[in-house]
């Protein structure tokens, strides 16, 4: 299993955005990865959250990384997360 590792772009945003190292790695090992347009590799995941994001409440999230593959690690480039 190749290790994730995030770019420092994507470290910026783990306070501002929400997401967590695990909850990308998740996403990484236990979905379908699309295509996109940019050469790039996605995927998303909803997960349960029940909590107060700035200052409303929400049930779900989703984390969508951007990420490549390359020969011994996968990089993410950056994180979307979404909040419902």
């Amino acid at each position: 299993m190749k290790a994730v590792r995030l770019t420092l772009h994507a470290q910026g945003y783990l306070g501002t955005r929400g997401f967590t190292l695990e909850e990308v790695e998740e996403v990484i090992r236990t979905t379908e990865w699309e295509f996109n347009e940019r050469g790039r590799f996605e995927g998303r995941k909803d997960f349960v959250y029940g909590q107060i994001w700035n200052g409303q409440m929400y049930e779900f999230k989703q984390v969508r990384p951007i990420f490549v593959e390359e020969a011994d690690e996968i990089v993410v480039i950056t994180v979307y997360t979404y909040y419902f």
